[in-house]
């Protein structure tokens, strides 16, 4: 059985992990895609659990060698997503969830586009993300004021995701977000259509 594909894109305290969090029980067995980047982990974030965390030479030794899904350039800094633990949980029947931003899902689209379903996550509003991001606490006032700026250039690309969750309230979206989840692993390629076919045909 070949996996499926979940992007997830939306503003930086949207609350996409929190989403994912709470709806894990409702989704069965899931690769979460671990990024890599070059900016320094925040107070509490480890290697290999939330980030791989390498430098700018590493990063770009790995773009020549042709090992990235996608990556981007973000507020200065790499992130990109690793092929080969992508490929190894699709091979497994895993449903691969990425957080990625709207480049990177236009990319991974591009790639495999047949096994991608995409949901944007957002607040309700930018005012409301504003205020998330100065209560969480984790970024300084310029920091906060690009990503509201980045903000707002993202959500023009909403109408490109096959789904969008207003992140009002986390069970809610939650839902929303497993419901979408489990249709994933639902959708079948065009080589996997036509198998089916033959087999049904005979």
């Amino acid at each position: 059985m070949q996996g499926a594909i979940l992007v997830l894109s939306g503003p930086s305290g949207a609350g996409k992990s929190t989403i994912i969090n709470h709806a894990s029980s409702q989704i069965g067995e899931y690769y979460f895609s671990i990024s890599t980047t070059t900016r320094q982990p925040r107070t509490g974030e480890e290697h290999g659990i939330d980030y791989y965390f390498v430098t700018h030479a590493e990063f770009e030794e790995g773009i020549k060698a042709g090992d990235f899904l996608e990556y981007a350039t973000v507020h200065g800094n790499y992130y990109g997503t690793s092929l080969k633990p992508v490929n190894e949980a699709l091979n497994l029947g895993k449903l691969v969830i990425f957080d990625i931003d709207v480049q990177g899902h236009r990319l991974v689209r591009a790639k495999m586009g047949e096994y991608v379903t995409s949901a944007f996550i957002t607040p309700p509003t930018l005012r409301e993300l504003e205020k998330r991001l100065y209560a969480r606490a984790t970024d300084d006032n310029s920091i906060i004021e690009r990503r509201v700026k980045n903000a707002k250039e993202e959500i023009k690309a909403v109408s490109e995701f096959d789904f969008v969750i207003i992140n009002d309230e986390i069970p809610k979206a939650a839902n929303e977000f497993a419901i979408i989840a489990n249709a994933a692993r639902l959708k079948q390629s065009s080589q996997e259509l036509e198998k089916f076919v033959n087999i049904w045909d005979n």
